[in-house]
């Protein structure tokens, strides 16, 4: 169930729908339910923060909802705290501010999202060039995709000692016009290697970051 069908709460909605879920879109206004009406499972116009309106539409029964009210911070907290109240077991919501994200914990919400500095926390590493993809979790561990840093070059994963000097872990490896291969501690680091790599955040930073072997 995703309540709100703003940008991000019909993104969710389509990448849900996609992945073969039924899903029940609900919003406050006419225009986004009409227009979500033929590809959701259900797209009803219904005021979210009414507790009563949720049980009659069975909301009760999902087990699963995403709160994607985006700027009226009283609706989305209100709608949170009618879906505790219904008993929902897994509440993720979007949230703006850390204020926002820290009350909705605190009222229920077991899942926040901040798309707008996720995306621009991900920007600037993309734009920095060290990362050429990458996603952080929220206890600040990451994963990676990066260029082999030189300092690893024609080195094996074992002799460069990656996770003891970086603390980071290298999952994977991409070669030109080879398949992707799953990296073990004899895997060879050529030039132009991409690696995937997990790890906390600043270290893989300081990994994808680092130069020449003598420098």
């Amino acid at each position: 169930m995703v309540i709100g069908l703003g940008r991000f709460g019909s993104s969710v909605a389509r990448s849900l729908t996609r992945l073969g879920h039924d899903v029940m879109g609900i919003d406050q206004a006419a225009e986004p339910v009409h227009a979500w009406a033929d590809l959701l499972t259900h797209a009803v116009q219904a005021d979210s923060t009414n507790v009563m309106a949720l049980r009659q539409l069975g909301v009760a029964d999902f087990p699963h909802a995403i709160v994607g009210i985006g700027s009226d911070l009283a609706a989305s907290l209100m709608t949170i705290m009618a879906l505790t109240e219904l008993g929902i077991k897994d509440i993720w919501v979007k949230a703006l501010t850390t204020e926002h994200g820290q009350i909705a914990t605190r009222i229920g919400a077991h899942h926040v999202v901040y798309p707008e500095a996720d995306m621009g926390e991900r920007v600037a590493h993309l734009i920095s060039g060290r990362m050429m993809d990458f996603i952080e979790f929220d206890d600040g561990f990451a994963i990676a995709k990066i260029h082999a840093p030189e300092r690893i070059h024609n080195s094996t994963l074992a002799a460069a000692a990656v996770r003891e000097k970086f603390g980071v872990t290298v999952v994977g490896l991409k070669r030109a016009n080879q398949d992707f291969q799953h990296a073990t501690p004899s895997t060879q680091v050529l030039p132009g290697d991409l690696l995937i790599v997990s790890g906390p955040t600043h270290d893989i930073q300081r990994f994808a970051g680092q130069g020449r072997k003598g420098s």
